[in-house]
Protein backbone atom coordinates (compact mmCIF):
# COMPACT_ATOMS: atom_id res chain seq x y z
CA UNK A 1 0.00 0.00 0.00
CA UNK A 2 1.66 3.30 -1.15
CA UNK A 3 2.80 5.34 2.02
CA UNK A 4 -0.16 7.96 1.44
CA UNK A 5 -2.48 6.60 3.02
CA UNK A 6 -4.67 7.49 6.14
CA UNK A 7 -6.56 4.60 8.30
CA UNK A 8 -9.67 6.89 8.28
CA UNK A 9 -13.25 5.98 6.89
CA UNK A 10 -14.84 7.63 4.81
CA UNK A 11 -18.03 9.43 6.31
CA UNK A 12 -20.46 6.79 7.10
CA UNK A 13 -23.39 7.92 6.44
CA UNK A 14 -22.88 9.30 2.80
CA UNK A 15 -21.19 5.86 2.53
CA UNK A 16 -24.30 4.22 2.80
CA UNK A 17 -25.69 6.03 0.56
CA UNK A 18 -23.21 5.87 -2.02
CA UNK A 19 -23.47 3.46 -5.63
CA UNK A 20 -20.63 1.13 -6.85
CA UNK A 21 -18.81 -2.04 -7.62
CA UNK A 22 -16.17 -3.88 -9.19
CA UNK A 23 -14.87 -3.16 -12.63
CA UNK A 24 -12.93 -5.63 -15.07
CA UNK A 25 -10.94 -4.48 -18.18
CA UNK A 26 -11.57 -6.82 -20.91
CA UNK A 27 -10.34 -6.64 -24.95
CA UNK A 28 -12.95 -7.82 -26.73
CA UNK A 29 -11.86 -8.08 -30.64
CA UNK A 30 -14.45 -8.99 -33.44
CA UNK A 31 -13.34 -10.74 -36.39
CA UNK A 32 -14.64 -10.73 -39.99
CA UNK A 33 -16.51 -13.76 -39.13
CA UNK A 34 -18.26 -12.62 -36.29
CA UNK A 35 -16.36 -14.63 -33.70
CA UNK A 36 -14.62 -12.79 -30.23
CA UNK A 37 -12.06 -13.12 -28.91
CA UNK A 38 -11.87 -11.81 -25.33
CA UNK A 39 -8.41 -11.48 -23.22
CA UNK A 40 -8.23 -10.08 -19.74
CA UNK A 41 -5.88 -7.02 -19.04
CA UNK A 42 -6.64 -7.36 -15.06
CA UNK A 43 -5.53 -9.97 -13.34
CA UNK A 44 -8.03 -9.12 -10.19
CA UNK A 45 -10.97 -6.76 -10.40
CA UNK A 46 -10.85 -2.55 -9.27
CA UNK A 47 -13.79 -1.24 -7.45
CA UNK A 48 -15.65 2.23 -8.26
CA UNK A 49 -17.71 4.38 -6.31
CA UNK A 50 -19.89 7.30 -6.70
CA UNK A 51 -20.03 9.42 -3.50
CA UNK A 52 -22.24 11.96 -4.24
CA UNK A 53 -25.20 9.54 -3.89
CA UNK A 54 -25.06 9.67 -0.28
CA UNK A 55 -25.03 13.17 0.29
CA UNK A 56 -28.13 14.57 1.56
CA UNK A 57 -27.39 17.62 3.32
CA UNK A 58 -25.47 20.60 2.86
CA UNK A 59 -23.91 19.74 6.38
CA UNK A 60 -23.05 15.90 5.16
CA UNK A 61 -21.45 18.35 1.27
CA UNK A 62 -19.36 20.21 3.87
CA UNK A 63 -18.30 17.10 5.69
CA UNK A 64 -17.08 15.23 2.64
CA UNK A 65 -15.36 18.51 1.46
CA UNK A 66 -13.72 18.73 4.68
CA UNK A 67 -12.57 15.21 4.34
CA UNK A 68 -11.48 15.55 0.99
CA UNK A 69 -9.30 19.14 1.88
CA UNK A 70 -7.37 16.94 3.71
CA UNK A 71 -6.69 14.08 1.64
CA UNK A 72 -5.60 16.68 -0.67
CA UNK A 73 -7.70 15.40 -3.65
CA UNK A 74 -6.09 11.72 -5.21
CA UNK A 75 -3.27 12.56 -3.03
CA UNK A 76 -3.87 10.30 -0.14
CA UNK A 77 -5.83 7.32 0.42
CA UNK A 78 -8.78 6.24 2.98
CA UNK A 79 -10.49 3.29 4.01
CA UNK A 80 -14.12 3.01 2.33
CA UNK A 81 -17.51 1.03 3.82
CA UNK A 82 -18.81 -1.19 1.17
CA UNK A 83 -22.30 -2.20 2.52
CA UNK A 84 -22.80 -4.83 0.14
CA UNK A 85 -19.33 -6.39 0.27
CA UNK A 86 -17.34 -5.67 3.77
CA UNK A 87 -17.30 -8.97 5.23
CA UNK A 88 -16.27 -12.50 4.91
CA UNK A 89 -19.80 -13.95 4.42
CA UNK A 90 -22.70 -12.29 2.48
CA UNK A 91 -24.00 -8.92 4.04
CA UNK A 92 -26.80 -9.89 6.18
CA UNK A 93 -24.77 -12.61 8.31
CA UNK A 94 -22.10 -12.60 11.13
CA UNK A 95 -18.60 -12.95 10.29
CA UNK A 96 -18.01 -16.69 11.22
CA UNK A 97 -14.16 -18.15 11.86
CA UNK A 98 -14.23 -20.70 9.12
CA UNK A 99 -15.75 -18.21 6.81
CA UNK A 100 -12.57 -17.68 4.67
CA UNK A 101 -9.78 -20.37 3.67
CA UNK A 102 -6.22 -18.15 4.36
CA UNK A 103 -3.72 -21.18 4.86
CA UNK A 104 -2.96 -24.67 5.54
CA UNK A 105 -0.43 -25.39 8.34
CA UNK A 106 3.28 -26.71 7.68
CA UNK A 107 4.21 -26.59 11.37
CA UNK A 108 6.89 -23.67 11.01
CA UNK A 109 4.85 -21.00 9.09
CA UNK A 110 2.52 -18.43 11.88
CA UNK A 111 1.52 -15.90 9.47
CA UNK A 112 -1.03 -15.61 6.94
CA UNK A 113 -2.79 -13.10 4.48
CA UNK A 114 -6.34 -13.24 4.66
CA UNK A 115 -8.33 -13.10 1.43
CA UNK A 116 -12.02 -12.85 0.10
CA UNK A 117 -13.23 -15.80 -2.33
CA UNK A 118 -15.69 -15.64 -4.99
CA UNK A 119 -17.42 -18.67 -6.45
CA UNK A 120 -15.94 -21.37 -6.90
CA UNK A 121 -17.75 -23.72 -9.38
CA UNK A 122 -15.76 -22.93 -12.24
CA UNK A 123 -12.87 -20.48 -11.83
CA UNK A 124 -12.92 -18.75 -8.12
CA UNK A 125 -11.52 -15.28 -8.12
CA UNK A 126 -9.48 -14.62 -4.58
CA UNK A 127 -9.38 -11.20 -3.21
CA UNK A 128 -6.72 -10.35 -0.90
CA UNK A 129 -7.95 -8.47 2.25
CA UNK A 130 -5.72 -5.78 3.38
CA UNK A 131 -7.99 -3.61 5.28
CA UNK A 132 -9.64 -5.65 8.37
CA UNK A 133 -11.68 -3.79 10.95
CA UNK A 134 -10.15 -3.79 13.74
CA UNK A 135 -10.94 -6.36 16.28
CA UNK A 136 -13.48 -8.59 13.57
CA UNK A 137 -11.29 -11.41 12.95
CA UNK A 138 -11.81 -14.75 14.22
CA UNK A 139 -9.57 -17.36 12.95
CA UNK A 140 -10.03 -21.20 13.20
CA UNK A 141 -6.97 -23.60 13.13
CA UNK A 142 -8.46 -27.42 11.93
CA UNK A 143 -12.00 -26.34 12.71
CA UNK A 144 -11.18 -24.86 16.62
CA UNK A 145 -11.65 -21.19 17.02
CA UNK A 146 -8.80 -19.61 18.40
CA UNK A 147 -8.65 -17.21 21.68
CA UNK A 148 -8.21 -13.65 20.83
CA UNK A 149 -4.82 -13.49 22.88
CA UNK A 150 -3.26 -16.27 20.44
CA UNK A 151 -3.99 -14.12 17.24
CA UNK A 152 -2.71 -10.87 16.21
CA UNK A 153 -3.56 -8.95 13.40
CA UNK A 154 -2.23 -6.18 11.57
CA UNK A 155 -5.12 -3.70 10.64
CA UNK A 156 -3.01 -1.97 7.63
CA UNK A 157 -2.03 -4.79 5.82
CA UNK A 158 -4.47 -7.98 6.55
CA UNK A 159 -1.36 -9.98 8.14
CA UNK A 160 -2.55 -12.04 10.14
CA UNK A 161 0.10 -13.84 12.71
CA UNK A 162 -0.50 -16.61 15.38
CA UNK A 163 1.35 -17.18 18.56
CA UNK A 164 1.99 -20.74 17.63
CA UNK A 165 2.40 -22.37 14.13
CA UNK A 166 -0.75 -24.71 13.14
CA UNK A 167 0.09 -28.18 12.40
CA UNK A 168 1.17 -29.86 9.31
CA UNK A 169 -2.29 -29.74 6.74
CA UNK A 170 -4.10 -27.81 9.37
CA UNK A 171 -6.94 -25.72 7.53
CA UNK A 172 -6.38 -22.06 8.74
CA UNK A 173 -9.46 -19.84 8.04
CA UNK A 174 -11.22 -16.59 9.37
CA UNK A 175 -13.69 -14.43 9.38
CA UNK A 176 -14.01 -10.58 9.43
CA UNK A 177 -15.17 -7.46 8.39
CA UNK A 178 -13.31 -5.07 6.17
CA UNK A 179 -12.86 -1.72 4.28
CA UNK A 180 -11.74 -1.01 1.43
CA UNK A 181 -8.61 1.36 0.15
CA UNK A 182 -9.70 3.73 -1.93
CA UNK A 183 -8.86 7.54 -2.78
CA UNK A 184 -10.81 10.57 -4.57
CA UNK A 185 -10.18 10.08 -8.48
CA UNK A 186 -10.45 13.44 -9.07
CA UNK A 187 -8.16 16.79 -7.95
CA UNK A 188 -11.05 19.15 -8.21
CA UNK A 189 -15.14 18.99 -6.39
CA UNK A 190 -16.95 21.00 -8.34
CA UNK A 191 -20.06 21.32 -6.90
CA UNK A 192 -23.18 24.06 -7.79
CA UNK A 193 -25.22 24.55 -5.13
CA UNK A 194 -27.94 26.03 -6.15
CA UNK A 195 -28.11 22.55 -8.46
CA UNK A 196 -27.86 20.63 -5.18
CA UNK A 197 -30.59 22.41 -3.63
CA UNK A 198 -32.39 21.62 -6.42
CA UNK A 199 -32.17 18.22 -6.17
CA UNK A 200 -28.83 17.59 -8.39
CA UNK A 201 -26.39 14.63 -6.84
CA UNK A 202 -22.94 15.96 -7.09
CA UNK A 203 -20.12 14.04 -8.82
CA UNK A 204 -17.41 12.01 -6.29
CA UNK A 205 -15.94 9.82 -7.43
CA UNK A 206 -14.02 7.05 -5.51
CA UNK A 207 -11.51 4.44 -7.25
CA UNK A 208 -9.63 1.47 -5.24
CA UNK A 209 -6.69 1.68 -4.35
CA UNK A 210 -4.74 -1.96 -5.91
CA UNK A 211 -1.14 -2.91 -4.84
Amino acid sequence: MPAGFHEVRFPLDVALGATGGPEWRTDVVTLGSGAEHRNARWSRSRRRYNAGYGVKTLDALHAVLAFFEERRGRLIGFRWHDRLDGRSCPPQQAPAPGDQWIGRGDGAARTFQLVKRYGGAFSAHERKIVKPVAGSVLVSVAGALLPHEAVSVDAATGIVTLAEPPPPEADVRAGFSFDVPVRFDTDALDIDLSAFTAGVIPAIPLVEIVD
